[in-house]
């Protein structure tokens, strides 16, 4: 026999049973560090090294989480709704003050096929990404 519960029951059983984070990859961990949140404890480390390089003068300008549109060949590339346009997320956008230019900047541990077709839009965009991982 099946047993039946109501709508009002299985949200009350769901409300103790903590949500899955189905965007982490390879086992990454939300880590909180001075109140802000990072998405890996890595992009965490990298945000306090690229703190101490502005504080020193190579760098300026630096943003965290910088939503960057994509642009397919005539249009931007809409989501399925067709109502917004997709974005990349940066980790980190920043001016290189030795070179002159825009970093746009991402901590990676492994890249997934997601992102390799994002990073082969971007290029076509023009916007190059500077991948950086973890030494160790």
């Amino acid at each position: 026999m099946t047993e039946r519960m109501t709508a009002a029951e299985f949200n009350q059983a769901q409300q103790g049973v903590p949500k899955e984070d189905r965007r982490r990859v390879r086992g990454t961990k939300r880590t909180v560090v001075d109140g802000v949140s990072f998405d890996s404890k890595t992009e965490a480390q990298r945000w306090h090294e690229l703190l101490v390089l502005q504080e020193v003068g190579d760098i300026c300008g630096l943003r965290r989480q910088v939503d960057i549109g994509l642009i397919g060949r005539d249009s931007p590339i809409m989501t399925d709704g067709g109502r917004q346009q997709r974005v990349y997320r940066a980790d980190f956008v920043y001016v290189d003050n030795a070179l002159g230019t825009m970093v746009v900047e991402d901590r990676k541990g492994h890249e997934t096929e997601k992102f390799k077709l994002i990073k082969a839009i971007l290029s076509a965009q023009g916007i190059e990404i500077l991948i950086t991982r973890a030494k160790g």
